[in-house]
């Protein structure tokens, strides 16, 4: 995989097409970030990528995010300035700017919005993020298996409204942060886990922005090709076709600033006569075929269009849609202990235990 050294406005459409995917439906639409970072990258230059071990041990590192439901953005867009204000919250708070910013997750807006407070801010982002892929809360984050706290943390709404949160742990953050967000209209822009390069060298997942733009790169080539670019992801990236159908219903719902609820995919072609489930929160989490697990969290679960190859989010999936269900290896450390706890089935409610998406289908 080659490693992306500037981000600039051409890279801007492969970066939202990688994010896109690699959020699992969710993470929100790419396509209001990529319009941001363009803006911010057109009026201050490319943004530098730089490497997690080529950080200062003690260079001050700070994600950026949006946080709430996807599905809220689609009607409540933000006036563009929230997140540099979280950011400016924050450093006030500890009485120094920040040296680099980082995705807290692989995923839609927040694979893009921090490109574009990067460009603002005019600092390199790292190439690395906290999850691999997009999760649905706060905490669910590399950082918190190596005991980085998320607090201080500073929230921003389009109203002007800032402030900063100060709890005792990652989880409780979560919580005040949730209701919160809710107030705020549903969504709100956030800076939080302040960390030091050292802290980030032992926490972050590598490489996170070299992969976004790669499967973007990816998709974009074999769109242009007119191929669906499920082999291709298949082939490169480890993952598997897991069904093809078509949406017959969505039961979606926004509540305690989640998009929760499930979708149900009638199958086509090979799959005829059978039918998968995918449920959710935020993030497709749990894929069963006629009861039976398919793909659990924190594996990958992600959606695309069975024409275009386009990934699809769970705030646009809608009845018709023919879909390819794509299932990808999460990152080795959430198959840990202290990684399941934190994003197993179990923790969503799941009365199911893990098990590993290569395994699963090579039963199959």
């Amino acid at each position: 995989m080659e490693k992306i050294k500037t981000i600039t406005r051409a890279d801007m459409a492969d970066v939202a097409l990688g994010g896109a995917f690699l959020g699992t439906g969710g993470g929100g639409d790419p396509y209001i970030g990529k319009l941001m970072a363009e803006q911010a990258i057109g009026e201050n230059g490319p943004v530098p990528v730089i490497g997690i071990d080529a950080l200062d041990d003690d260079a001050l590192i700070v994600p950026v995010a949006m946080m709430g439901a996807p599905t809220v953005m689609l009607e409540k867009l933000p006036r563009g300035d929230e997140a540099i204000s979280a950011l400016r919250s924050l450093e006030a708070v500890l009485g120094r700017k920040a040296d680099a910013i980082f995705c807290i997750e692989a995923g839609g807006l927040n694979s893009t919005i921090p490109i574009a407070v990067a460009a603002a801010a005019g600092l390199p982002i790292v190439d690395g993020d906290g999850m691999g892929r997009a999760f649905p809360e706060l905490q669910m984050v590399s950082m918190t298996m190596f005991d980085v706290h998320a607090c201080p943390m500073a929230m921003a709404d389009e109203k002007g409204n800032a402030l900063v949160l100060n709890t005792v742990d990652n989880l409780s953050t979560e919580k005040f942060a949730r209701v919160i967000t809710v107030e705020m209209g549903g969504a709100g822009l956030i800076a939080l886990y302040p960390m030091t390069g050292a802290q980030a060298k032992r926490a972050i997942l590598r490489d996170s922005l070299s992969l976004i733009a790669c499967i973007g790169r990816i998709i974009t080539a074999e769109q242009s090709a007119n191929r669906n670019p499920a082999d291709r992801l298949a082939a490169d990236l480890g993952g598997m076709r897991l069904f093809e159908g078509r949406v017959t219903d969505v039961d979606r719902r926004t509540e305690g600033g989640f998009a929760r609820g499930q979708a149900v995919i009638e199958g086509l072609e090979a799959y005829q006569g059978r039918s998968l489930t995918l449920k959710f929160q935020n993030e497709f989490l749990l894929a069963e075929e006629d009861g039976t697990p398919a793909a659990i969290t924190p594996d990958l679960i992600c959606l695309l269009d069975l024409e275009t190859g386009q990934p699809i989010t769970t705030e646009q999936m809608a009845y018709g849609y023919r879909v390819i269900v794509f299932g990808l290896p999460s990152d080795p450390k959430w198959r840990t202990d202290h990684g399941l706890e934190l994003v197993g089935p179990k923790y969503f409610g799941y009365d199911i235990s893990y098990q590993p998406i290569e395994e699963i289908n090579a039963k199959n």
